[in-house]
Parts: structure tokens; sequence; C-alpha cells
């Protein structure tokens, strides 16, 4: 395993450095639980709009370790609750989510007046990605 190089980082940026459907899993008593966000890319993390009284804030809330899956990529990382959306920490990673999620982020589906809509951050740990038949084994941590 390799530490994320300069070509895995432009695949990575490329690929899913936008509004990205990915798979993420969870699991609650022994039993996964898996379903798809919109997901955006940037420095080793994956950053979702989500909901924090949802089943899957609620599982990671009680184990953090996640996998996720999306084009010819799979990871693990831990899930990470940002906290509101609109909060002033989040004032950055909030712009580029609304840029990267501008088709759809103002159609009704979010709340943003409800402090329980919130980032979830899944803060990579190793991954396996596929690009042009070649395999690149990633070790995130560090970044």
């Amino acid at each position: 395993m390799e530490k994320l190089t300069m070509e895995t980082k432009e695949i990575m940026n490329e690929r899913f450095g936008k509004d990205s459907i990915i798979a993420i899993a969870t699991v609650k008593d022994g039993k996964p639980y898996v379903r798809n966000v919109d997901g955006s890319y940037e420095d080793g993390a994956f950053y979702v709009i989500t909901y924090a009284l949802s089943n899957k804030m609620r599982q990671i809330e009680e184990n953090p370790h996640v996998a996720i899956s999306g084009d010819w990529f799979t990871a693990h990382g831990k899930g990470i609750n940002l906290g509101w959306f609109c909060k002033e920490e989040n004032k950055n990673i909030a712009e580029k989510l609304r840029t990267a999620f501008r088709e759809w982020i103002d159609n009704g589906h979010n709340n943003f007046d409800d402090e329980n809509t919130c980032i979830l951050c899944i803060k990579l740990t190793d991954g396996i990605l596929f690009s042009n038949g070649k395999r690149y084994d990633i070790d995130f941590s560090d970044n």
C-alpha cells in the first residue's frame, strides 16, 4: 500500500471532486447497512449533506467505521459529524458543497434552518482505486 501520490490525487479529484454518487456502509448490531448518497471528495475525505437524526448518522455515532464504494473505488474511513451545515466553522466546506451540489441543493430537499441538517465527513483511511487498467492500493493516513 502506498501513500496518496500526485497521480492518485489527480484521479481522485477528477473523478470525485464534484457531485458523485457513492455507497456508504455502516454497521449496527453486527448487521451491515448500505445506501447511496451524494458526496464530494477533497483532500482525503468525502463530504455529504445529511440529517443528524437519520439512521446512518445514528449508526455512525455508535460505530464511526464505514466503507464506501463508487466508480471503480472502494475504501474504508471514519465518519465524522461536522455539525450544522450553516455554522460558522463549516462555512468553507459548505460553500464548496453548494457549488458541487448546485443542481439540486436548493430544490426543497434540504432545510438549512434545521440545525440537524449537517455535514458528514468521511475521512478515508485506505482504499483501492482502479484507473485505465491499473490498480492503486492507497494509504490515506496522514492526509
